[in-house]
């Protein structure tokens, strides 16, 4: 009997984003093909620790996504860099664990989305689903992958950018002179609509300012685009694919993190939607765009705006998307010929292929 391939799932993580990372691996690991593949679980607190966790019991409240959270263990694990057969250490009995052929992260949000983690891993010599390092940390940034979708041609909607040390100077109605009202306040390296305001007023322009400094040292001061939220699945490598677009109709003021993640009737979500074709097509092209833009690979769910005309702007690229019960990525593929199990399949293989193309590179140069 053939050997079955080791996935090290990594979920939680010390982020905001900790319990949407719960759901979306409790997926993960429900629907993987264990046939196919042994699971070992890995999971991170929010002090940023590593755990053995029991595939038995291994999340509390797990059908509530207000109260989901890591079960306690005492299996602490430790990472060893370099290329060794067995890469990680259970520091609570000093055993080797058994080696893991690839790991899929599912981590959300910083130090887990934005290459930190996927750094440690190439370290090890672990192949790991999703964006390389660069492709991680410019998917994470705003600030840099706006400028990065600018440069490359690919519309998006204007924004200012203001860090910690220049807040002082931040007015709202030079804002508003340059961008308009209302205006989106968001901080730059946070996804799950975590402390974002829609704002049209210097009170609520304040407030929102405060809060999003609260999550990060940088943030992202946008124009408010009024049009239609749309969101296209790209997967592969070298040669990757879109799926076919979904729609997002937010019943909040917008798509907030409540309505993403707790409220099941926060959003309503046309899968895929209704277009022309030549609009269809037109919106997998800006995806591909912006996914090759920033160095992407693996898997990204790519978020646009589609305006009364026509007109396409990018608005930003997630690199691990969701994978909640409710989450686009997965659904936009099931929609477009690709089961969640064919899914989780394709996009570890493509996590082993890029580890297996990168390790023939040299890494001595002789005269």
């Amino acid at each position: 009997m053939e050997r079955k391939i080791r996935v090290g799932v990594i979920f939680g993580g010390k982020s905001a984003e900790h319990e949407v990372s719960l759901q979306s691996a409790k997926n993960i690991i429900e629907a993987i093909d264990k046939d196919k593949y042994e699971v070992v679980l890995i999971g991170m607190d929010k002090k940023g620790r590593w755990y053995l966790s029991e595939v038995s019991r291994y999340l509390l409240e797990e059908d509530d996504p207000r109260l989901i959270r890591l079960a306690d263990t005492d299996e602490e694990l430790g990472l060893i860099p370099g290329e060794q057969s067995n890469q990680l250490l259970n520091i609570s009995t000093h055993q080797r664990v058994e080696k893991l052929d690839v790991v899929f992260p599912v981590l959300h949000g910083p130090y887990g989305e934005d290459g930190t983690v996927q750094g440690l891993l190439k370290l090890a010599s672990i192949p790991f689903v999703g964006a390389d390092v660069l492709g991680s940390a410019i998917g994470m940034d705003k600030d840099v992958m706006k400028r990065l979708f600018r440069d490359a041609g690919i519309p998006t909607a204007k924004f200012l950018v203001f860090h910690q040390s220049s807040r002082g100077a931040i007015d709202f109605e030079e804002v508003k002179s340059q961008l308009g009202s209302p205006v989106f306040v968001k901080p730059a390296n946070l996804g799950s609509s975590v402390g974002i305001r829609k704002v049209d007023s210097k009170d609520e322009f304040d407030e929102a300012v405060i809060l999003a400094f609260e999550y990060d040292n940088k943030i992202l001061i946008e124009e408010y685009i009024e049009g239609r939220e749309i969101e296209c699945s790209v997967l592969g490598n070298e040669e990757p694919i879109a799926s076919l677009p979904g729609e997002v109709l937010p019943q909040h003021e917008f798509y907030s993190y409540e309505a993403k993640y707790i409220d099941e009737k926060g959003a309503i979500l046309e899968i895929p939607v209704k277009l022309p074709k030549d609009v269809t097509e037109q919106i997998q092209e800006y995806a591909l765009r912006a996914f090759k833009a920033l160095c992407c690979e693996g898997m990204a769910r790519v978020d646009l705006f589609l305006k009364d005309d026509n007109e396409i702007l990018v608005n930003e690229i997630n690199t691990i998307p969701g994978f909640t019960q409710i989450s686009m990525y997965p659904k936009l593929w099931e929609v477009s010929g690709l089961s969640y199990t064919e899914l989780i399949d394709r996009l570890i293989q493509l996590a082993i292929e890029r580890f297996e193309r990168d390790r023939k590179l040299k890494t001595s140069f002789k005269i």
